[in-house]
């Protein structure tokens, strides 16, 4: 017979980490075994086959012979060493992938692009994923070992990614790479230096786990690329433009003001990056109701903990479309990311307050990654949403919303007969030039509005941090029935941080 155990734990037969390979005359696709298609007087060779739900990572192979002679056991040699991985080539895999394009594409391509910049200034960055490079397997299933979690687990790509997920940062577990957003990288390398994986990951080997230093959302949206497809997991790097960031379970992205309508910042932790970069896997989810496989949003940028730790997904994106933010895992995070809706409340003499304005389209646009077989960007965005303003999208929302700490942010506090849309011409705003904003307002109502006007442009960080106030401006303007005006506000960009205009009434 054949022995296998997985090397690094501590192998038991019950949990499927020590495997002994009987010798049968038929195989079984369900199970472990071996038969003989080939003898001669001095060797054998046999077929082994190993189940669809076999438990992934590095095995330790011994063989055990019987004859005339004895009993005879094979010292441990390296090179018989067996890697077992995810098969999406498997029809009975949790992660079979139909199509054998998208299955070059998401698992065997080794480079890719991933995408940042504005949903008005989208740039591209080539990244090399790197999975089949020379250590690259060896270091992913280190990352897995590092994570101190039990290898029986490992057979479900669920666990796996979970894992991923929250070994990549390295907040609570000293996992391969250390966020810095602070833009002192002393000690480490600039994010935006790095255009591969295959080093990241080898250093984190080679210092037996020490956190590699410095990266930003691309870059921990690149090394789950590079270490999901190398275990055998059809993964993608996916950018969304206006990605926001829930920090109070509300799906909303809440603005604080006082009665004066400034901002209150020590309030106003929730935020809205120019973009924000996670991936999609693709697999079944029997722990979910039926419809709910397919692709999966993960994130291993640390924003939020899951179950106490820094980690995000594998949440379904049927779930995120629809609204069903009770599903786990982390669908309601993914979902304010996408679709939330941005909503002012101003503070009251009694110190409560009350939504005085909403914006419905603010969040989520030209969700993209590369496309398959081609570098062109394929927009994903209806896999994720609705079309913005229609009545599915509006019903997700709500439905979302319902499971919020803010129920009841739509009990439509006040009359909404007053519209405002702020346009920006040509592509939006470019560093150095001057920026012009037109800004219109429309009563749709047939009486007479007053309507007072705040406006403030303020420097902010891709990450939607606040970062200091360029200008502030108040006007009243009067509206007739059912008129429209515009207004024109011009700021110079002086700076190199990214200039965004508030804009509410």
């Amino acid at each position: 017979c054949q022995q296998c155990s997985l090397d690094g734990s501590l192998p038991v037969v019950s949990k499927e980490t020590h495997v002994i390979v009987p010798l049968v005359k038929q195989l079984d696709q369900n199970s472990w075994g071996s038969r003989i298609i080939e003898q001669d007087s001095t060797k054998i060779k046999l077929m082994v086959n190993s189940p669809a739900t076999a438990v992934i990572g590095h095995y330790r192979l011994t063989v055990e012979t019987n004859s005339t002679s004895g009993q005879f056991v094979s010292e441990h040699n390296s090179a018989n060493d067996v890697y077992i991985l995810f098969n999406p080539w498997c029809e009975d895999d949790v992660v079979f992938l139909h199509s054998e394009e998208e299955r070059q594409e998401y698992v065997l391509n080794d480079v890719g692009i991933i995408y940042y910049g504005t949903m008005n200034q989208i740039g591209e960055r080539t990244w090399d994923y790197g999975q089949f490079d020379e250590g690259i397997l060896a270091a992913c299933l280190f990352v897995l070992e590092k994570s101190g979690t039990p290898p029986s687990g490992w057979a479900d790509p669920v666990n796996v990614v979970r894992v991923v997920s929250a070994m990549i940062n390295s907040v609570d577990d000293h996992g391969v790479i250390e966020g810095n957003w602070s833009g002192n990288y002393s000690g480490g390398s600039f994010p935006t230096m790095w255009s591969g994986s295959v080093e990241i990951l080898k250093e984190y080997h080679k210092n037996k786990g020490t956190p590699v230093k410095y990266g930003q959302c691309w870059v921990f949206g690149g090394v789950v690329t590079t270490v999901l497809r190398s275990l055998g997991i059809p993964c993608r790097t996916v950018t969304n433009f206006s990605s926001a960031h829930d920090t109070d379970v509300s799906l909303t992205t809440d603005v604080y003001l006082d009665n004066n309508l400034e901002p209150l910042e020590h309030l106003n932790s929730d935020s809205v990056w120019n973009f924000h970069v996670w991936n999609d896997c693709w697999m079944a989810r029997p722990d979910l109701p039926p419809g709910n496989g397919g692709w999966q949003a993960v994130d291993a940028t640390p924003q939020q903990t899951s179950q106490g730790t820094f980690r995000c997904g594998p949440a379904s994106l049927t779930a995120i479309r629809y609204g069903q933010v009770y599903l786990k895992h982390d669908a309601a995070f993914v979902f304010a990311e996408v679709n939330s809706d941005k909503i002012y409340w101003q503070r009251n003499v009694d110190g409560t307050f009350s939504q005085i304005y909403d914006e419905k389209n603010i969040v989520g646009h030209f969700i993209s990654t590369k496309a398959v077989g081609s570098d062109d960007r394929n927009d994903i965005t209806n896999l994720y949403k609705h079309p913005e303003g229609s009545e599915q999208e509006r019903i997700a929302v709500e439905t979302a919303c319902s499971y919020g700490t803010k129920a009841k942010a739509y009990s439509a506090p006040t009359a909404q007969d007053v519209s405002v849309h702020v346009t920006m011409e040509d592509d939006g705003p470019r560093m150095g030039d001057d920026a012009e904003l037109t800004i219109t307002l429309q009563n749709s109502s047939s009486e007479n509005r007053t309507v007072n006007l705040h406006s403030q442009v303020s420097v902010m960080y891709y990450t939607g941090v606040h970062k200091a106030t360029v200008k502030k401006d108040t006007t009243d303007i009067d509206l007739l029935p059912n008129e429209g005006k515009s207004a024109l506000l011009t700021q110079q960009m002086q700076c190199r941080a990214v200039t965004a205009c508030w804009v509410w009434y």
